[in-house]
């Protein structure tokens, strides 16, 4: 009897023990790699959209929400995820091979962005007022650059897009490109077009006094060796490669809170678009 008394608190400590370590768990706070000074999507004032998501994520899993930032997008796969400092990365790129991601929460693309008042003749890159645009202000490294060169408007161009470079690092000679300023550039008429990632733009070409409007580029682009270049793209959240627990935790959280994420990016005002059935991207 004695005997099974003491199996019976045994029993009754190992589940009271089991019960706190769960909370425990569940209550750990979610921590979130976020960039210090990357907006619109993050800063370390919490005013990017992003930082507005992984709130929502946070609420959704019930657990508080902790932002681990860091200041080079180049190396905080590796410097910080990689190392346990945080536990989830957003804005990633669907497939990233660096990272378990999980289903796509928004599509978006590439856009031209103009002066209303202009109304410009804007549909693809073979639209003939490129070629004969004084100033076109686009982010070299990026999809937009290597179509300025499909074009034959690099070159011309390439003085003009070294002056809107806005900060250059010590280490490594990284080179950040401000999209707020280069969306100034086309409101205050210093450029004709801006070739831009929407998601990085809409915010300052919705608050812009200029009026301007955003073209979707269509994702039907190929480069001068006949390449394709995509300009369409899926985003997701990334975790580190074996933690498939918080992986299947997230995608769970984008299934019963799509509709809550579309309206917060639709209030940032970054065009959507549909998810294709099968996509490499």
């Amino acid at each position: 009897m004695r005997k099974t008394n003491f199996m019976v608190l045994n029993l009754s400590i190992l589940a009271a023990g089991f019960a706190m370590n769960l909370h425990a768990e569940t209550e750990s706070p979610l921590k979130i790699c976020a960039a210090e000074d990357e907006m619109p999507y993050s800063n370390k004032r919490g005013e990017g959209f992003e930082n507005k998501l992984a709130l929502l994520l946070g609420k959704a899993m019930d657990r508080k929400v902790e932002f681990v930032t860091w200041t080079d997008p180049r190396y905080f796969i590796r410097d910080f995820l990689d190392k346990g400092l945080c536990d989830v990365a957003l804005g990633m790129d669907v497939g990233d091979p660096r990272v378990l991601t999980t289903k796509p929460y928004y599509r978006s693309g590439y856009v031209f962005i103009s002066r209303a008042s202009d109304n410009l003749d804007l549909k693809n890159w073979d639209s003939e007022v490129l070629r004969k645009a004084k100033t076109i202000a686009f982010v070299p490294g990026t999809p937009a650059e290597v179509m300025m060169r499909a074009i034959g408007r690099y070159n011309d161009m390439f003085s003009y897009s070294q002056e809107l470079a806005g900060f250059k690092s010590r280490r490594n000679q990284y080179i950040k490109y401000e999209a707020s300023k280069l969306v100034a550039e086309v409101s205050s008429s210093h450029a004709e077009i801006a070739a831009l990632w929407a998601p990085s733009a809409a915010r300052y070409v919705k608050a812009s006094p200029t009026p301007l409007v955003m073209t979707v580029i269509p994702d039907d682009n190929v480069r001068a060796d006949g390449q394709k270049v995509g300009l369409h793209y899926s985003t997701a959240i990334g975790v580190r490669k074996n933690d498939q627990p918080l992986l299947q935790a997230l995608n769970q959280v984008i299934a019963d809170k799509q509709s809550e994420i579309t309206e917060l990016l639709e209030e940032e005002g970054i065009p959507l678009l549909e998810e294709p059935e099968a996509t490499g991207k």
